[in-house]
């Protein structure tokens, strides 16, 4: 892997190292991510402000709760998925974004992506405010080739009637600018040497490749357009360990090497400790913590976080 020292150090323990990078002194922020920012005039590649999510409170067994209760309380007619959380991801930059089950992360990460609508708040890619533009209609934009996204499952997440090279493929020929078969074939092989993928298997099918096979095929369609910033929705959590330490392995090299930004999501915060600038700790739909990884995860201000970490197993062998 490029000189780079392996990410995991004792296959039957999920430990991973980080790579080194310098930190700033203050929280919240990086020295080479501040001068990203700096010589692309401080603004952040991704902004997000105040953003909600809301949906409707399901109302069942509304008539025996009237029998036991003739005088409920009144409930809110929605509930808040995310409630109102604000953050940047700047050029460059790999923020994670961890919380238990539940607490919101995955739906900020959709809405980011724009695959649903937003309720409030303020979505802001490269000056623009995509959050107003809705969901069903991002798809057909060519903002939509610089936010890409690896997604969870690697096998749920590709089509079974698609061979690797036509999975790759597919971003390419939606809204790339492909000229022929020749070109497009040329483009799949150059991304499946760039991810690690051996080209006789690119005319393979999902069930016939290994977990750590579908990730590499998942990763190099996020990138195959050449994005900005990449959506990584727990992308090792389906992987055994010495495969999650490979495609981390990946992830960190892609990102160095093409210059992108992740928002990553975890609850894995020793992934998170490895691959991540900057750290949002959210519970219940909001935002309890953020700044640096090292600040965030060594030096935790709220107890939610001292607890999260606290959870973080610790196998010893003998």
């Amino acid at each position: 892997w490029g000189g780079r020292s392996s990410l995991l150090h004792d296959t039957r323990s999920p430990t991973l190292t980080p790579a080194p990078s310098p930190c700033s002194q203050g929280r919240g922020e990086r020295t080479d991510s501040a001068a990203r920012s700096h010589a692309n005039g401080g603004a952040p590649l991704l902004l997000v402000e105040k953003l909600v999510k809301e949906y409707p409170r399901k109302r069942l067994g509304e008539g025996l709760a009237k029998i036991l209760a003739p005088k409920p309380a009144p409930e809110p007619e929605s509930f808040r998925a995310v409630d109102g959380i604000s953050f940047t991801v700047a050029r460059g930059e790999s923020v994670g974004l961890v919380g238990e089950s539940g607490c919101g992360k995955s739906t900020t990460s959709t809405m980011i992506m724009r695959l649903i609508d937003k309720s409030d708040g303020v979505i802001m890619f490269d000056g623009e405010d995509i959050g107003a533009i809705p969901a069903k209609n991002f798809a057909k934009l060519p903002l939509r080739r610089r936010i890409q996204m690896v997604f969870q499952d690697p096998t749920d997440s590709l089509n079974p009637r698609f061979t690797a090279a036509r999975a790759i493929a597919d971003p390419i020929l939606r809204l790339g600018a492909a000229k022929g078969r020749g070109e497009v074939r040329a483009r799949c092989e150059a991304l499946a040497a760039q991810v690690g993928l051996p080209l006789p298997l690119l005319d393979r099918f999902p069930h016939q490749l290994s977990g750590g096979q579908k990730a590499r095929v998942g990763i190099a369609r996020a990138i195959a357009l050449s994005p900005d910033l990449v959506v990584l929705d727990e992308p090792t959590a389906a992987l055994d360990v010495s495969v999650q330490a490979l495609v981390l392995n990946l992830l960190q090299e892609l990102k160095e090497s093409l210059g992108m930004s992740y928002l990553f999501v975890s609850h894995d915060l020793n992934v998170v400790r490895l691959l991540c600038d900057r750290v949002i700790v959210m519970r219940a739909g909001r935002i309890v913590e953020q700044g640096s990884t090292a600040d965030v995860l060594n030096s935790p201000q709220a107890q939610y976080t001292r607890d999260l970490l606290a959870a973080v197993p610790h196998p010893t062998f003998a």
